[in-house]
């Protein structure tokens, strides 16, 4: 179950970025753009793609939220390292300590 979380998360977060870079760039950013020929009016594709991006942070956001909820008994139980350490080999020799 988990595993499946995680390929959607990916792949969300895949979509989310195309889409991000499909915008029309307001400040001359990173943005590609899309020709206005293809479409009737640059503001009815503005206004798709920023309900498109919407939708799919949301469902990033939600895949993700739901991934941690998922881990969650797997992250009460971490122990800092030192912890592990000192929980881990106990059958080794131990240096004897000096009675001052």
């Amino acid at each position: 179950m988990e595993n499946i979380f995680v390929v959607v998360n990916i792949i969300l977060a895949i979509i989310l970025v195309v889409v991000v870079l499909l915008q029309r760039s307001e400040g001359g950013a990173l943005g590609l753009g899309v020709s206005q020929d293809n479409f009737t009016s640059s503001r009815s594709v503005s206004t798709f793609l920023t309900k498109l991006t919407t939708i799919i942070a949301s469902l990033f956001i939600i895949c993700s939220i739901v991934l941690v909820a998922i881990n969650r008994d797997e992250i009460r139980k971490t122990q800092s390292v030192l912890e592990l350490e000192e929980n881990k080999d106990t059958d080794l020799p131990q240096i004897p300590e000096s009675n001052k």
